[in-house]
């Protein structure tokens, strides 16, 4: 049913990394990606992922917007600022028409609400993925 295109004979390791201060949503989310076939790394803060060797290795970003320290939506604007063009996929658990607009703006895949439907999120993931 999700069936993943990256095999462990890639010749480019496509990474998914997945930034979320709450651990459960970390794990859960680490689960799903997993269960798809896709390596993943897990991080607790945007600026530990942005610190991490991994970036050049990333296919696509699945972060919580509220963090302490550099949130999601900052994340993404400093991904594009340094030249990367990795998809990034928001969750949030406190939606707003603004951080909507500004994630679809600077080019977000979605942002989707918690709880979400792992469904869609799997849907994210494939477009992500296919970008």
């Amino acid at each position: 049913m999700w069936e993943s295109q990256w095999t462990q004979d890639s010749p480019e390791i496509a990474v998914i990394c997945i930034i979320d201060d709450d651990p459960w949503a970390r794990s859960g989310l680490e689960e799903l990606v997993l269960a798809l076939g896709f390596p993943t790394r897990t991080f607790e803060s945007a600026e530990q992922f942005a610190e991490s060797d991994v970036i050049s290795q990333t296919k696509c970003v699945i972060t919580d917007v509220q963090m302490p320290g550099l949130s999601g939506l900052d994340l993404q604007k400093r991904l594009r600022t340094e030249g990367h063009k990795t998809p990034v996929i928001l969750v949030t658990a406190y939606p707003s028409e603004a951080y909507r607009a500004r994630a679809l703006s600077e080019g977000a895949v979605a942002l989707l609400t918690k709880p979400f439907d792992p469904t869609l999120m799997v849907d994210c993931i494939r477009r992500a993925m296919a970008a």
